[in-house]
């Protein structure tokens, strides 16, 4: 039996501009990793980069252009392993966009799950602030 980690919220912003902000290497850079390098195309390669010891690669599973991307990771922690994951984008008549987050396949629900569903929650949450604001959270201050 997998995991899953999930996340529904709310961005006062175009699906445009959020898929963006997940996808461009240096607006993630803005709410997530130290540094990254990336292209959004089916199958392309992703480093997110957050320190030595945490250089992780993943590539691009699947993907929707402004709706929908998913991360397959490659190399990092061992519990992240055979995991993914991505966002779906909703676009609302407010204006805003739901943003339907998770991260999935882990076999565990062990700590290191658990942590990961809080610093998720805490770095979407800056992914909300940086697009909706241009808050842009040094990376040592990220959770």
């Amino acid at each position: 039996m997998s995991h899953t980690i999930f996340h529904d919220f709310a961005i006062r912003s175009s699906a445009r501009s959020i898929f963006r902000a997940f996808t461009d290497p240096r607006q993630l850079e803005c709410w997530w990793p130290k540094r990254c390098t990336g292209l959004p195309a089916l199958g392309e390669p992703y480093n997110f980069y957050f320190g030595d010891a945490y250089n992780w690669y993943a590539h691009v599973s699947a993907i929707e252009l402004d709706r929908s991307v998913y991360f397959k990771l490659d190399e990092c922690d061992i519990d992240w392993q055979p995991t993914s994951f991505g966002i779906e984008l909703t676009q609302e008549e407010s204006g805003s966009t739901m943003v339907s987050f998770c991260h999935k396949d882990w076999q565990d629900a062990n700590r290191h799950f658990r942590i990961a569903s809080f610093c998720w929650a805490m770095l979407l949450n800056g992914l909300k602030d940086y697009v909706e604001n241009g808050t842009v959270v040094p990376f040592e201050n990220r959770s």
